[in-house]
């Protein structure tokens, strides 16, 4: 029996008209989005179909709209009989449908949670006063040394360390500037900013982390059912408080995405699926572990074709 894995893409890979192939094929999809709808009061469907006044990339609804995508091709996966993966792992935001599917949090909380969680990252940072910016082709100790020479004029560090060669930066929007001036100097093949309305994973994102904290304070946290990689370690964390500590720490610190899918390799599993929108993971996936593959599930055709390739 093949051994499978899952990951789950974060803030970026939402789009307009998500899943609405498969949701005509599956009713479980639309009962996954009712069931958020009613815990936010908006009608989550009609949002991440229509995207009205675009509504879709405000961060307090993207969120939970990317954890109702990834939760509901989960729930369709189980409901069809697929495999069920050995170890799952989620870049940033996906991290939480990772801990839904792992049984850890409710799908109920995480929907709150999640919600709750983009508008304390909208309200960290004034807008216009952060940035992101993607840097390629520069080694990670060398940009480590840029970001801090940078930060003797604002915060700037790094993000996400998401493939080798590929590293996102995060900061006060003048301290971002002048380090992707210095990268680029010191020979990197691209330095270009992020169209996000929030500098994620980075120290100015404390404040929603004490927010965050407050949030979660009362929440229900389960052993996993199946181990979960954190990206603030890379590593699998099976004690629910330490689980949600992570969580926290999580907003204003990197996500070591590398460090987590060589972790998900160490463990013996032979393919990844990425559930949710998109197939950003299945990139990166590529440049860190190509003998994994990572194949996606968004669409009637690729989940059907990774349901019966993965039963073989």
């Amino acid at each position: 029996m093949k051994k499978i894995g899952f990951v789950f893409p974060g803030q970026g890979s939402q789009k307009k008209g998500m899943l609405a192939d498969l949701a005509s094929e599956n009713r479980s999809v639309l009962d996954t989005f009712d069931h958020a709808s009613e815990v936010l009061g908006e009608d989550l469907w009609r949002i991440c179909q229509l995207d009205p006044g675009g509504l879709l990339n405000r961060t307090e609804i993207t969120q939970p709209a990317l954890l109702a995508a990834s939760v509901a091709i989960g729930n369709l996966w189980r409901e069809r009989g697929g495999l069920q993966p050995m170890v799952m792992a989620g870049h940033s935001l996906g991290e939480y449908s990772a801990l839904v599917l792992a049984g850890v949090l409710s799908f109920e909380d995480a929907v709150s949670i999640v919600h709750k969680r983009g508008a304390f990252m909208q309200s960290a940072v004034e807008q216009g006063q952060g940035k992101m910016a993607a840097i390629v082709g520069l080694e990670d100790s060398k940009l480590v040394e840029i970001c801090a020479r940078a930060a003797s004029i604002g915060t700037v560090s790094a993000a996400n360390f998401n493939s080798p060669g590929q590293t996102v930066i995060a900061g006060e929007a003048v301290a971002v500037d002048r380090a992707m001036k210095w990268c680029k100097e010191a020979g990197a093949k691209r330095a270009l900013p992020l169209n996000v309305s929030v500098p994620s994973h980075c120290p100015l994102m404390r404040p929603a982390a004490v927010a965050l904290e407050e949030a979660l304070a009362g929440v229900e946290f389960k052993y996993p059912e199946i181990p979960v990689v954190q990206n603030v370690s890379g590593a699998i964390q099976n004690e629910p408080k330490l689980i949600k500590e992570n969580l926290i720490k999580q907003l204003y610190n990197p996500v070591l995405w590398v460090d987590c899918v060589k972790t998900v390799r160490a463990m013996g599993v032979q393919n990844l699926i990425e559930v949710g929108p998109g197939k950003v993971l299945s990139g990166l996936v590529k440049r860190i572990a190509p003998e994994l593959g990572c194949a996606g599930s968004e669409d009637p055709m690729s989940f059907e074709s990774v349901l019966t390739e993965t039963s073989c």
